[in-house]
């Protein structure tokens, strides 16, 4: 690891990257955030990592896609669940749309999951061979 940072500080910076951006797209998105967002927006970001070093070299990025959006779903259906309904925040309520669970997820924005997903595995992969000095994946489409 070059950066001079230990595994902490460095995984710190990635779960604060990951919450930042996702406040940025609900606010880019609705014009607000939650700071509930942060802290699931963070996690995802870790899963992110988390599901690739479980899939391995062998994964597609479709593939990757496709379970990352759906993890980022269920983070999200979990975190609607405390929040919105344990807590009566009402941060969000998809109760309007088509395909919805409990107006917490929707098939509308998970399908947004599954695309946003892309970048988001690929920042990833990037700040860790910045951060740690981890190699570059070889990307395989299919």
């Amino acid at each position: 690891m070059g950066t001079g940072m230990n595994h902490f500080q460095v995984y710190l910076i990635m779960f604060l990257t990951g919450g930042f951006l996702y406040c940025g797209i609900e606010i880019l998105y609705r014009g607000y955030s939650h700071i509930s967002m942060l802290l699931a927006g963070g996690l995802c970001f870790m899963l992110v990592g988390a599901v690739e070093n479980l899939l391995g070299d062998g994964a597609s990025l479709i593939g990757q896609m496709i379970i990352c959006g759906l993890m980022i779903t269920g983070v999200e259906f979990v975190v609607g669940m405390i929040v919105n309904r344990q807590m009566h925040l009402n941060v969000w309520d998809y109760s309007g749309q088509q395909y919805n669970l409990k107006g917490q997820i929707c098939l509308l924005y998970t399908n947004l999951w599954i695309l946003l997903s892309c970048p988001v595995i690929v920042l990833h992969d990037y700040m860790e061979y910045i951060l740690l000095g981890s190699q570059l994946p070889n990307y395989k489409i299919w």
